[in-house]
């Protein structure tokens, strides 16, 4: 049986306070680079890369539990792919749920949405014409899967960048009669992906605005005040070590998302869900609340 979760994220966090040592707490484990969309803003669909083996899968996810991880998301890729033999998601979804805290999935939503995964983000990058710009033409069999499926934690995650960054507002607006909640980041120029979609500074500074007052409206953006309005100068203090990922080959990285994937330039970082583990280890309440509320944890 795991142990309490909160409990276990006080004595994670008074580890590394005061005897340094630092362990991360989730990972983002690609499982396969392959996938049925050829986005604009990804660039690991054109790796070619073969996926991981179930035996390979479970030895690394008993690794990440060993060095700390306690939430885990599978990604691609398209997860919803990957296949070895006759084994299919669900069988690592199962794996992982005897291992952590909670199991996410990053799925496109191409395919149907049926997961025993704690929570699913759907990348929905724009309304019907500024997604298909960036993802394809995949925007109504998203909406169709969204609506057919009886999971009960489906989220939504938008990639802000050039292409999109006009329909903020109503895309929040438009998605929250879809879904239990958003999240948002914004576009990072990977190496091989489509560079120039990078969003000019006073360009986010405006969706963010816009985003900030969407939540104080009510509508449900997940991430919290105080992550999005860091966002803004990127002045938030990052503890890259809380993060680890995982690639289809079995090879993990600790720290940022980009380690070993692409130069790091963190005044261009939109990642913001290292911007919320960073401040919920700082003791930002509303990054604490805000984190409570994606993996479903009671707290009290």
């Amino acid at each position: 049986m795991l142990e309490s979760h909160y409990l276990y994220f006080l004595k994670h966090n008074l580890k590394a306070r005061l005897l340094g040592k630092r362990q991360p707490l989730l990972c983002g484990f690609k499982i396969t680079h392959r996938c049925n969309l050829k986005c604009r803003i990804c660039p690991f669909w054109r790796s070619g890369q073969a996926d991981i083996t179930f035996t390979q899968a479970v030895r690394v996810m008993d690794r990440l539990r060993g060095d700390g991880v306690r939430l885990m998301i599978f990604e691609g890729g398209e997860p919803f792919l990957w296949r070895d033999g006759e084994l299919a998601l669900e069988d690592l979804v199962r794996e992982s749920k005897r291992r952590f805290f909670c199991t996410g999935i990053t799925t496109n939503g191409t395919l149907p949405i049926e997961t025993a995964a704690d929570t699913v983000w759907v990348s929905i990058d724009g309304l019907r014409e500024g997604h298909d710009a960036g993802r394809g033409k995949s925007f109504d069999k998203i909406i169709e899967n969204i609506k057919a499926s009886s999971h009960p934690r489906i989220f939504a995650n938008i990639c802000f960048s050039s292409l999109n960054d006009g329909e903020a507002t109503e895309l929040v607006k438009y998605l929250s009669e879809l879904v239990q909640g958003v999240t948002i980041q914004f576009y990072y120029p990977f190496p091989g992906s489509s560079e120039d979609l990078e969003l000019p500074g006073q360009r986010r500074v405006k969706v963010l605005e816009e985003l900030l007052a969407l939540k104080k409206q009510g509508y449900p953006l997940l991430d919290s005040f105080s992550a999005l309005r860091a966002l803004k100068k990127n002045d938030w203090r990052c503890h890259s070590w809380l993060i680890a990922s995982a690639e289809p080959d079995g090879a993990v990285n600790y720290g940022c998302y980009l380690e070993n994937r692409a130069d790091i330039a963190c005044e261009k970082c939109g990642f913001a869900a290292h911007t919320e583990i960073s401040k919920a280890y700082d003791w930002h309440l509303p990054a604490i609340r805000a984190g409570a509320k994606i993996f479903g944890f009671r707290w009290f």
